[in-house]
C-alpha cells in the first residue's frame, strides 16, 4: 500500500548512517512528525535494515572500497560516492519516493543532483556539517594547494546556492552562507547536540574510594582534532600530579588512532591513558557521567574557530566541565561551563586541567552552568523545532495533497515550540519528539 506520508531522502557520503548521530536525530524527528525517511549512506553494519532507534526509516547503503587520504584518493572516493548516491537516488525517485532530499557534507559535490531535483520541483536541503575548504587547509598543515582550495570554495558556493534551503550548524556557518550570497530566508540554524532522552536521569555517582579522577576526550580521532595535545598534556600531568589518582580516557576512533597509541607507548603513558574505541550511546553516557573534566584539544585554526564541536555539547549535557582553546563557537556553546586556554598547547591544557582537578567547588559551579545551557538552549529538542519547521514549510503543499489536511507550517512550528525541555536532572515531560533512544557516538562536528 502506498504511503500517504511525504517522503524525505537523506544523503550521507563520509560515514555510515548508524555512526552519524545528527542524522539519526534528524531521521527520528522527521518520522515523529509525519514523514517517511530513507537514508542513503556508505555501508556499515550489514545487519541493519532501518536506522537505529527508528520505527521504519529505511537504509539504502552502498559499498565503499577507497578511503581518501590525499588529493587523488579523495577524488576517487568522492567520484565513487557520487555515482553510488546518484544511482540510489534515481531509484528512489522512480519508485515514487524522494519527495524532497537532504544532502549532508562533506563533500560539496552533489550540486548537479540538486539542479536535477529542482527541475523536478522537489526541494533540496543542504545540511552543512563541515566547512570543506577550511578542513582541507587544516589537513594540509596551513599550506593548501591554492587551486584545490579555490575549487573547494567554488563547490561550496554551488552547493549553497543550488539548495532550496540551507541548514547551518551554528551562527558562523550561517554567516559563511550569507557571504556566499544565500538569502537569509533560506537559512536556518540547527545546532548539534543530544536529546534529553539520550541522557540518564540521575546525577552521576561520585567516584569511589581510590577511583581515579577521569579526564575524558570523546570524538573522532582525525588530524584536525589535535588529540595528540591531550596525550602530551597527560604526560605533563604525570609531572604535576604523579601517576595515580587520575586518568585520561580517549573514547573514539579515526585515522590517527594508530599514531596516538604509538605515542602513548613511546612516552610510557599506558598506565595513565586508556583508549576505549568507538562507543554506543549508553556507553558514552556512562563514561561521561564518571568523568571529572573533559578536554576539547582542537587547535585554534580557522576551521575550528568557526565550528561547533559536537563533543562539547555532549559534555555540557552531563554537566562536565570543559577545558578548551579559546574558539569563537566553543565560547558560544559552553560560555561559563568551560575554561579557555589561549593557544591550545599541551602545557596550557595540563595547567588548566590540574587546577580543575584540585577545585571541586569550581567544577560544581561549571557543572550547573553547563546543565543550564543544555536545558535552555542546546538540547536537540530545541533544535528539532527549527529543523522540522523547514520541512513543514517546503513540503506544505505535498502534505496537503497526500493527507487531505490544510496544514499551516507556521502554526505547526508555533505549536512545536510549546514542547517542554526539562533540566537533565529533573523529571522528563518532553512531548514526543523522539519515540526511541538513539545509539552510537557522534561525528565530531
Amino acid at each position: 500500500m502506498k504511503s500517504r506520508r511525504p517522503h524525505v531522502t537523506i544523503l550521507i557520503a563520509n560515514l555510515p548512517a548508524e555512526r552519524d548521530r545528527r542524522v539519526i536525530r534528524e531521521g527520528l524527528t522527521l518520522e515523529a512528525h509525519g514523514y517517511d525517511v530513507t537514508v542513503i549512506a556508505p555501508r556499515g553494519d550489514r545487519s541493519l535494515k532501518v536506522l537505529p532507534g527508528s520505527r521504519g526509516t529505511r537504509l539504502r547503503p552502498y559499498p565503499v572500497f577507497v578511503y581518501g587520504s590525499g588529493v587523488l584518493s579523495f577524488a576517487i572516493e568522492f567520484l565513487w560516492s557520487f555515482t553510488c548516491i546518484a544511482f540510489r537516488l534515481t531509484g528512489e525517485v522512480l519508485r515514487g519516493r524522494a519527495h524532497a532530499v537532504q544532502v549532508c557534507n562533506p563533500p560539496d559535490v552533489y550540486w548537479p543532483l540538486a539542479l536535477l531535483l529542482r527541475v523536478l520541483r522537489r526541494p533540496w536541503v543542504f545540511d552543512h556539517h563541515d566547512l570543506c575548504p577550511e578542513v582541507y587547509a587544516t589537513r594540509s598543515g596551513g599550506t593548501p594547494n591554492r587551486w584545490v582550495y579555490r575549487m573547494l570554495v567554488l563547490c561550496e558556493w554551488l552547493t549553497l546556492r543550488t539548495a532550496s534551503a540551507v541548514i547551518a550548524t551554528n551562527e558562523s556557518f550561517r554567516e559563511n552562507a550569507l557571504r556566499r550570497g544565500v538569502a537569509p530566508k533560506k537559512l536556518t540554524v540547527v545546532r548539534n547536540g543530544p536529546a534529553v532522552t539520550e541522557i540518564a536521569r540521575t546525577d552521576p555517582a561520585p567516584p569511589g574510594a581510590g577511583s581515579p579522577l577521569r579526564v575524558v576526550y570523546l570524538g573522532v580521532l582525525g588530524p584536525q582534532d589535535n588529540v595528540e595535545a591531550a596525550v602530551l598534556a597527560a604526560e605533563l600531568l604525570t609531572q604535576r600530579r604523579g601517576r595515580t589518582g587520575w586518568q585520561l580516557v580517549i573514547a573514539g576512533d579515526g585515522e590517527m588512532l594508530p599514531a596516538l597509541t604509538k605515542l602513548v607507548a613511546d612516552r610510557g603513558l599506558g598506565d595513565v591513558v586508556e583508549f576505549t574505541g568507538w562507543l554506543d550511546g549508553p556507553a558514552v553516557d556512562a563514561l561521561l557521567r564518571t568523568a571529572a573534566v573533559a578536554i576539547q584539544p582542537d587547535a585554534p585554526t580557522t576551521m575550528n574557530d568557526l565550528s561547533t564541536m559536537a563533543k562539547t555539547v555532549e559534555y555540557l549535557a552531563r554537566g562536565l566541565p570543559v577545558v578548551a582553546a579559546d574558539l569563537t563557537e566553543t565560547r558560544r556553546s559552553a560560555a561559563d561551563a568551560a575554561v579557555y586556554v589561549p593557544t591550545g598547547t599541551p602545557d596550557e591544557f595540563a595547567e588548566a586541567i590540574d587546577e580543575l582537578l584540585d577545585d571541586p567547588e569550581r567544577r560544581a559551579r561549571m557543572r550547573e552552568a553547563g546543565l543550564a545551557r543544555f536545558a535552555e538552549q542546546l538540547a536537540w529538542e530545541h533544535q528539532a523545532v527549527r529543523y522540522v519547521s523547514v520541512w513543514h514549510r517546503l513540503l506544505a503543499r505535498r502534505r496537503r495533497r497526500l493527507t487531505g489536511t490544510a496544514d499551516d507550517p507556521d502554526r505547526a512550528a508555533a505549536q512545536a515550540t510549546q514542547t517542554t525541555v526539562p533540566h537533565p536532572r529533573g523529571s522528563h515531560t518532553t512531548a514526543g519528539l523522539f519515540p526511541h533512544d538513539t545509539v552510537g557516538m557522534t561525528s565530531d562536528r
